[in-house]
């Protein structure tokens, strides 16, 4: 998911074991500045479905009224299996299976529950706070998918290569990176992030075992 504008290149890496980021900017043209971000493990893997999100001073934090998602079950299993949306998104839940499903999250994020149904439920679930929902089905314990929330409109989810594209405006701001195996238990991984209103940046970031943030290849 990409946002505003779309201009030119420049680098940007973030590597500290603490999570600390250091920034190397470049000089470049063009006020739209695009930001990508590599998500890789320890083992320098690229981490797929991992949500990057950029947090800008004095943009609102809740999406606009009436603003929709959708997660569907197919082939009795969530689709997508990673749903990244802002805070104050209403989520559908359409069964497209011939089976009934039974959809419920227990995290504290949004717990919710919609029993054994097929179709489209007739109200959509509101997600009004941020952090991570982890769905389930009563019926098949084998489907398991994550809804993350966040408080700012810029946001993407990796993909198999790991890579996320945002564009966003000039200013200090705060990268926040999630992935499934941090799960409802642990916060999102979060660095300060300064964007220049010239260049482009690469962000680069590797999540341990435990969450934390590493620099790539060590």
């Amino acid at each position: 998911m990409r946002h505003f504008a779309h201009p030119a290149p420049l680098a940007l890496r973030a590597l500290n074991a603490l999570g600390a980021v250091t920034l190397v900017m470049l000089p470049c043209l063009a006020t739209a500045v695009p930001i990508e971000v590599t998500v890789q493990d320890a083992r320098n893997t690229p981490l797929n479905d991992a949500v990057v999100s950029i947090e800008v001073k004095g943009v609102k934090s809740t999406a606009a009224a009436g603003t929709q998602a959708e997660l569907a079950q197919r082939n009795r299993s969530f689709a997508p299996s990673v749903l990244p949306i802002q805070t104050g998104t209403l989520v559908q839940f359409p069964n497209l299976d011939t089976v009934r499903h039974h959809v419920y999250s227990f995290s504290a994020t949004r717990p919710f529950e919609i029993k054994l149904y097929a179709g489209t439920p007739a109200s959509p679930v509101t997600f009004d706070k941020a952090g991570t929902a982890v769905l389930g089905c009563n019926i098949h314990d084998r489907m398991a998918g994550f809804i993350h929330v966040v408080n700012t409109p810029y946001f993407a989810k990796t993909s198999a290569f790991g890579v996320a594209q945002l564009d966003v405006p000039a200013g200090e701001h705060t990268v926040q990176i999630w992935h499934p195996s941090l799960a409802d238990t642990r916060l999102p991984i979060r660095q300060p992030l300064k964007v220049l209103a010239s260049g482009s940046q690469t962000f680069n970031l590797t999540l341990t075992g435990n969450g934390a943030s590493t620099p790539p290849g060590k």
